[in-house]
């Protein structure tokens, strides 16, 4: 069929439509928006830096995981065709020009704008030939002292096979030639992770990127050749560990094993080098390492710019960044006096809570709740999932394990097969369980991707069940970045399905009936499609949802159904969207939008019902995907709390009043949501929690 590319984003698309978006160019619709930001002047010129380092970092893992599935559907024998018509093979080669054309931008922003206006601020970005004398020498210094003793040139030869190139690693390609013996070698240096990507002079304020320090010493590598051409590449490879649960007696050993396999066999998908390669050497590198000349990606200026994130989080110049930010403690949460502790655990007997992250405190809530866990001698038993985290030195490995050796029961169920933490939980694993924690590795086929805390306290003649559900992960990093909403509560009924759910997968049993949440795989589903008929079938429905990701056919086409049937539908999803809004007959009902901003949006959000009927709101960790709804281990809890119902109410009413940072979604294309009334939803989110409470004792605005 012949293409045609939209007005607004260059996309390129079938005109034959089909009732669905293709899922991998709504990613990269998703990373065209992120550019946006980085050209919005508007923002902060650091911000804008950071957002340019997003996409790249983005695309980066948009070949690691969908443009590697499509890799091995073409290697497979079974022809496989996405939701909109295509087949691997033109999904990768629409996908390749639209690669090409945000590489293009991204160079273009760097290039054309940021750089000169880093420059004009004061902060120079320079390759070495370009630094005065004084500049050359004081970097002479640095690779004698810190960089040549790192390097490792490997050859190209008889003796010396092709090396491997690791993924994402940064490197060299260099071409010598032995003036004796008149031959001619390819050899690669690759550039240790260990080292940082800039260099920064003394001046503090002029950042120098590695390779081109590397590559102006390179006699010194090379010493009695002549090197004749060097250039840069990186290559992406496959992050699928690829493992059999079902056949693996020790899950952890299973994923130790395939880390290391990915690590030394995992395909690669990609080859990034620079224009300035020529012919021979990149002719080599292609088929070294089995890719096709699609799968090469020329770029015209400096690869890599999610190393960018160094020089933003290398520069103290406040001037150049967002305001800084600190977390309020919740009201409910909040002590009566400066020196009088907060009972938690009174708190959650008499009402829910609900948190707000980052406008409200992560370690003033969830590590909170922990600490206190771990200092009541109540308390009987703590048990949590780990999805993704800081690593065993975050403060939740540190009050599990003191909760731990004060002989309480805790268990943590950990995560393995979190793509691209894998390493990080393993050692989460090891750490925990040498403090005498149980760690337990959820369900084979599935990931446990529900966030989760229970804490079990004896109080009477009895015992008394304390939880939090959240939609962000326990990282108290992230949770200062991204947008979470978490639950806590006490309610008999919400702690016994808890219960059941981690009794389910710590234990030997069958999914069981639950009372109040929705579980995935299981239940949520057939509860989705059960809520958006009943919108449907209402008179006055309406279905609101705000999600990272829109892209299972089967939710999507009752969807369409609501809209059929008059429903009204609302959706705010920030990334992946296969949803196509405003279709007369198909959707004419339903509005997609996308915000983006200074946090991430990741939390979970579901409302249905009317004024009239009333409303129903719910959170979970679930976006609406094929592998959230069949393949993972998913919890939708409701909010009840007339009060705690109305702070759901109020994101979800400023994100549809964004008009600042906002995108619609009109049929295929994104647009901008034009400014009128100057509504920016995570400043006036910022500015309530301001009013809600005051700012910790010596917290800064």
């Amino acid at each position: 069929m012949p293409h045609e590319p939209t007005s607004t984003t260059g996309r390129i698309r079938e005109v034959g439509e089909t009732r669905f978006l293709n899922r991998e160019l709504s990613w990269l619709d998703f990373d065209e928006r992120v550019l946006a930001l980085a050209e919005d002047a508007s923002l902060p010129l650091l911000e804008r830096l950071k957002f340019l380092a997003i996409a790249s970092r983005n695309l980066d893992e948009f070949f690691q995981v969908r443009v590697a599935l499509l890799h091995a559907e073409l290697q497979s024998d079974v022809d496989v065709v996405g939701v909109d018509g295509r087949t691997a093979l033109e999904q990768l080669a629409v996908l390749r020009e639209r690669v090409v054309a945000l590489e293009r931008r991204e160079e273009s922003i760097w290039a054309d704008r940021l750089s000169g206006e880093l420059r004009d601020a004061g902060i120079v970005v320079a390759p070495f030939d370009e630094l005065d004398a004084a500049a050359r020498r004081e970097l002479a210094r640095t690779f004698d002292e810190h960089i040549f003793p790192a390097l490792t040139p490997l050859a190209v030869d008889p003796t010396h096979p092709f090396p491997y190139v690791s993924n994402l690693s940064f490197n060299l390609a260099v071409m010598v030639a032995d003036p004796i013996a008149a031959t001619r070698r390819f050899a690669r240096i690759k550039v240790p992770r260990l080292l940082p990507r800039f260099l920064r002079l003394r001046d503090a304020s002029t950042f120098v990127p590695i390779e081109t320090v590397i590559g102006a010493h390179l006699d010194r590598v090379f010493p009695g050749m002549e090197v004749q051409s060097h250039c840069s590449f990186r290559v992406t490879r496959d992050a699928d560990l690829d493992l059999a649960e079902d056949d693996a007696d020790d899950l952890l050993l299973a994923v130790e094993e395939g880390l290391q396999r990915r690590q030394r066999l995992s395909d690669a998908v990609r080859l990034e080098v620079h224009a300035s390669m020529a012919d021979e050497p990149r002719a080599l590198l292609r088929d070294e390492l089995e890719l096709s000349d699609a799968d090469v990606y020329v770029r015209n200026g400096m690869l890599d710019l999610g190393a960018l994130f160094e020089i933003y989080s290398a520069l103290d110049r406040p001037e150049l960044k967002d305001l800084p930010w600190m977390p309020r403690r919740p009201r409910a949460f909040a002590p009566a006096g400066p020196d009088e502790p907060v009972d938690l655990f009174a708190v959650l007997r008499e009402r829910d809570v609900l948190v707000h992250h980052p406008y409200e405190s992560f370690d003033q809530s969830v590590l909170a709740f922990l600490e206190q866990a771990a200092n009541d001698p109540d308390v009987v038993a703590i048990k949590h999932t780990l999805y993704r985290s800081s690593g065993p030195e975050n403060p939740i490995g540190r009050t599990v394990t003191k909760a731990a050796r004060a002989g309480k029961q805790v268990v943590t169920l950990v995560e393995l097969k979190a793509r691209f933490d894998e390493a990080t939980n393993i050692e989460w694993a090891h750490a925990l369980e040498q403090s005498g924690v149980h760690v337990v590795y959820g369900l084979a086929g599935l990931k446990t991707h529900a966030k989760l805390i229970l804490v079990v306290r004896r109080e009477g003649d009895g015992l008394r069940r304390y939880c939090h559900v959240g939609t962000g992960n326990y990282n108290p990093v992230t949770a200062r970045l991204y947008e979470d909403v978490g639950l806590f509560s006490s309610d008999p009924a919400l702690g016994e399905d808890i219960g059941k759910l981690f009794n389910h997968l710590t234990g030997f049993s069958r999914p069981d009936t639950y009372r109040k949440v929705v579980v995935a795989p299981t239940d949520l589903r057939p509860a989705l499609v059960d809520w958006i008929r009943e919108e449907a079938e209402a008179g006055d429905g309406h279905v609101v949802l705000k999600v990272n990701s829109l892209s299972d056919p089967a939710i999507i086409d009752a969807l369409y159904e609501a809209s059929r049937a008059g429903a009204r539908v609302d959706l705010v999803v920030r990334g992946i969207c296969c949803l196509r809004p405003g279709v007369p007959g198909l959707s004419d009902n339903v509005r997609v939008r996308s915000v983006l901003g200074r946090y991430l949006e990741h939390s979970r959000l579901y409302r249905f019902g009317s004024a009239r009927r009333g409303y129903r709101y719910s959170i979970g960790s679930a976006d609406v995907m094929p592998r959230n709804l069949d393949r993972r281990v998913e919890l939708v809890v409701p909010v009840e709390s007339p009060a705690l119902c109305e702070r759901v109410e109020e994101v979800l009413q400023l994100l549809w009043a964004d008009d600042r940072l906002a995108w619609e979604l009109v049929d295929a294309t994104w647009h901008r949501v034009p400014t009128a009334r100057g509504v920016a939803a995570q400043e006036e989110l910022q500015a309530r929690a301001r009013a809600r409470t005051r700012a910790p004792e010596g917290g800064a605005e």
